[in-house]
Parts: structure tokens; sequence; C-alpha cells
């Protein structure tokens, strides 16, 4: 079988453009973040208070590392850890006011790059991409 029927080598590949696409749209529009920063970003924005280990499951990423992350955003001064009142070992994460406003202006480049990470297919085919996608993922 060659390589480009693997579904497995074709993720990859897609995840390396989307990546290299997330990198150069946001850093252009002068912002300092990966994607996985983003997501943490965004998924606290949605869920206030969430814990690391949460956060970790909800942007499905690895729970060993996801204190790193938080780190990052922490250093920026765009996330706060407080002590879990109910569970001494769990930290709750809000965001800063200025993690608030930059997640405000980052989110219309996001929602921009998207259709950039899949553009030689046309709307019809990324919505089906898309749907297929997370069909595989197991949330539809």
């Amino acid at each position: 079988m060659d390589r480009i029927e693997m579904a497995g080598h074709l993720i990859r590949r897609l995840h390396q453009q989307s990546t290299q696409v997330f990198q150069a749209r946001t850093q252009a529009a002068g912002f300092d973040l990966t994607s996985v920063q983003f997501a943490a970003l965004d998924a606290v924005a949605q869920q206030p208070g969430i814990d690391q280990a949460s956060l970790a499951a909800t942007i499905s990423f690895d729970r060993a590392t996801i204190g790193g992350v938080v780190d990052r955003l922490e250093q920026k001064g765009l996330i706060e850890r407080t002590v879990s009142p109910d569970d001494r070992r769990a930290r709750l994460l809000q965001l800063t006011a200025a993690g608030r406003r930059q997640l405000a202006a980052l989110r219309p480049v996001v929602e921009a790059l998207q259709v950039e990470i899949l553009a030689p297919l046309s709307a019809k085919e990324r919505a089906a991409f898309l749907a297929l996608a997370r069909k595989a993922l197991g949330l539809e």
C-alpha cells in the first residue's frame, strides 16, 4: 500500500499543513500563540474555572504536558491558576482580562484561516470533509 493511501499519513500531513497555516497567519497578525494554546484559551473561555485535567480532556491533549501549556499562557498573562477549594491538587483556570482581549482579537484570524487549511476543496467538499472527520473522531 502506498503511503498516500494510508489514513495515518494523510492525517499527519494535514496536521502539518494546519499547523503551518495557523502559525503563519497568527504571527502575521501579531500573535504569539500555538494552536494548542489557542485551543486551551478558547476552552477556558467557554468553561471558566475548568481544572487542568479537564482542560486536557476537552482539547484532547496529553494530561502530562498540559501543565506546560498552561504555564506558558500564565507567563504571558493570559490565564490565572488558583488552587481548587475542593481538591488542593487541582488547579482551576480563568482567563485574565488580557486573555479575554487576546482571544477576542485572535478568534476572527483563526476563523478566517480555516478555509485556507483546506484551500483546494470546494465549500461543499470542506463541509463533507468536516462531517467525515467529526464522524471518524466519534463526535457525531
